[in-house]
């Protein structure tokens, strides 16, 4: 299954977190959903909107000047 990919690149904060969460509740348990994003805070939103789970971060890379966060969905919260 290719992972859904939210692109909120030219978007600053708080917007890159606020999209990435809205997939994550769309996303079935297990998919993956990639989030691009190149305004520098997301480094700290990204893991902070996921400290409560159930999403967990897979990995965070920067490609072509963009951050990009891989993020396993856990399905949504009871």
């Amino acid at each position: 299954m290719s992972p859904l990919v939210v692109d909120a690149r030219g978007h600053h904060c708080p917007v890159p977190s606020l999209r990435l969460r809205k997939a994550l509740e769309a996303a079935a348990p297990g998919a993956t959903v990639v989030l691009l994003a190149d305004d520098p805070m997301a480094r700290i939103d990204v893991p902070h909107l996921l400290l409560d789970g159930p999403h967990r971060l897979v990995s965070v890379d920067e490609v072509d000047g963009a951050l990009r966060f891989s993020v396993a969905s856990g399905g949504r919260p009871d």
